[in-house]
C-alpha cells in the first residue's frame, strides 16, 4: 500500500506526497489534465508538441536538461489521448532544483520562433518515421479512425495529419499553453526521501506565486454505440500479412475494464495462454499473436492483433480469432486461468510499487482519474473479479457487430512474390 497525504494550494495545484525514507532519491512528476482528446479536431497534435516544447527552455533557464543533469538528475515525459506527463528524478538533497524547473516552465514557458521551429521538425520526423517509414507504422492512424467516428480518440497522439503541425503558428500554439498549462489543470505528485512540511514549504515558494488559470470543462462527444461490423484493408509493403481487430469497451475505472485486462492475459500472455496455445503453437497460423486494453480514460478498445504464418490467409486468420473468442463467450474460463491471471496481475502491481517514479506518476494518474486512494484499490479490483464477470463482460464486448477489423496486407504477397 502507498502511503501519502495531499493538499491543494490556493491556486489550485494539487500537491501529492509520498514519504520513502530507505532511498536517497526523489522523484517529482507534474501531471497536466490535457491530452490529444482536448485538441481542436483541425488543430491536433498540440498536446504531444508541448512534451517537446517544454524542453526547450523558460525565460529564467534556457537549458533545462543542463541544469537537472547538473543537479544530478534525469528527466521524461509522455503523451496519450488523456494526459500530458512529465516526470524526473534526482537526488533528495537536490529536490528544490526540481521545483525551480519545473515551476519556471509553468509560469513562463519561452515561446520563441527558434524552438517552435525546432520541435516541429522534431516531431514532423517522429510522425514520419513512427507511423510512415515504420513497418505497420500506420495501423495506428487507420485503426482508431476506423472505430471512432465522433470521439477525439480518432486521431493519435502525435495528430490526425502531418499538416496540422507543420502549419502550427505561434499565436495558437500559446493559446493552448495558456489554456491548459496552469496550476488548476496540473498534479503534483513527489515520491521519495522528503517531508510533507519540506514539499509545502517549497510549494509555496515556486508554485503559490503562479497565478491561477482558466481550463475549460471538458465537453467530449460521445461515441454511439457500433451496430455494424467494419472493416478496412490496407496494402503495404511490410513482410506479412497481418491482422488487428477493435472491439469497444468501457472506460478506465469501470469495472469492466478490470475483466478485460484479465481476458487479454488468459488468451495471449505467455506460451500457455489459450491463443498462443491453439494459433500459433498447435495450428500455426499465427508467427505472434496478442490482445490488450488501451487503458482509456473514456471508454476503450479491446484489441486483438496479429502476424501471420506463411501461406495463411487473412480470411481463414480472422476466423480462428473469431472461433476462439467464441469459446470465451460461450463458457466461462476455468479458475485455474482466471487464478493465474490475477496472480500475474498482482505480481505486476506489487512489483510497480517498488519503484518511487511509478509511485508518483501512478499517483498523479489516479488523482486525474478521480482519486489517488484509487491506486491502493487496484489489486482487490482485479481479483474481485469472478469467472462470471468475466463472461458477462466478454459477452458484451465480443461481438462482430462491435468491431472494427483491419486486414493488413503485404504487397509482396499480393503480387506473388
Amino acid at each position: 500500500m502507498i502511503q501519502f497525504e495531499r493538499f491543494t494550494l490556493a491556486n489550485g495545484l494539487k500537491v501529492i506526497v509520498h514519504r520513502d525514507t530507505s532511498t536517497p532519491m526523489a522523484c517529482v512528476n507534474v501531471l497536466y489534465n490535457v491530452g490529444a482528446r482536448d485538441e481542436d479536431p483541425e488543430r491536433t497534435g498540440f498536446a504531444h508538441l508541448f512534451e517537446h516544447l517544454m524542453f526547450g527552455g523558460s525565460i529564467n533557464i534556457p537549458d533545462f536538461d543542463n541544469v537537472l543533469q547538473q543537479a544530478g538528475g534525469e528527466n521524461n515525459a509522455f503523451t496519450n489521448n488523456d494526459i500530458t506527463n512529465y516526470y524526473l528524478s534526482l537526488p533528495a538533497s537536490n529536490i528544490e532544483v526540481a521545483f525551480w524547473l519545473e515551476s519556471d516552465r509553468m509560469l513562463s514557458l519561452a515561446f520563441s520562433d527558434k524552438s517552435l521551429e525546432v520541435q516541429r521538425s522534431v516531431v514532423i520526423e517522429e510522425y514520419k518515421q513512427s507511423y510512415l517509414n515504420q513497418p505497420y507504422g500506420d495501423v495506428w492512424l487507420e485503426l482508431p479512425k476506423l472505430a471512432y467516428k465522433v470521439h477525439p480518440y480518432l486521431w493519435p497522439t502525435i495528430g490526425k495529419e502531418i499538416d496540422h503541425i507543420k502549419h502550427a503558428v505561434m499565436g495558437d500554439v500559446r493559446a493552448f499553453f495558456q489554456k491548459f498549462y496552469c496550476p488548476n489543470n496540473a498534479i503534483l505528485a513527489v515520491s521519495g526521501n522528503v517531508t510533507v512540511e519540506q514539499v509545502k514549504a517549497l510549494c509555496e515558494k515556486w508554485f503559490a506565486p503562479i497565478p491561477p488559470g482558466n481550463p475549460p470543462m471538458r465537453k467530449l462527444p460521445v461515441e454511439p454505440k457500433q451496430t455494424q461490423a467494419r472493416k478496412l484493408e490496407l496494402e503495404r509493403d511490410v513482410p506479412v500479412d497481418a491482422i488487428y481487430k477493435a472491439y469497444h469497451m468501457g472506460a478506465r475505472m469501470d469495472q469492466s475494464f478490470y475483466a478485460m485486462e484479465l481476458l487479454a492475459d488468459i488468451l495471449t500472455d505467455g506460451n500457455a495462454s489459450r491463443m498462443y496455445v491453439e494459433l500459433v503453437k498447435n495450428k500455426k497460423l499465427f508467427s505472434e499473436i496478442g490482445a490488450f486494453t488501451l487503458e482509456s480514460f473514456d471508454p476503450g478498445l479491446f484489441i486483438i492483433s496479429g502476424k501471420l504464418s506463411e501461406g495463411v490467409t487473412l480470411e481463414v486468420a480472422d476466423e480462428a480469432i473469431q472461433e476462439e473468442l467464441k469459446k470465451i463467450v460461450l463458457a466461462q474460463v476455468k479458475k485455474e486461468e482466471m487464478e493465474k491471471a490475477k496472480n500475474k496481475t498482482e505480481s505486476s502491481l506489487i512489483f510497480s510499487e517498488m519503484s518511487i517514479l511509478n509511485k508518483a506518476m501512478n499517483l498523479a494518474i489516479f488523482e486525474v482519474l478521480g482519486n489517488a486512494e484509487d491506486v491502493n484499490k487496484e489489486t482487490e479490483r482485479f481479483t474481485k473479479v469472478t469467472e462470471v464477470d468475466l463472461l458477462v463482460e466478454a459477452s458484451r464486448v465480443i461481438n462482430e457487430n462491435n468491431c472494427s477489423t483491419l486486414y493488413y496486407r503485404s504487397k509482396s504477397k499480393v503480387n506473388g512474390n
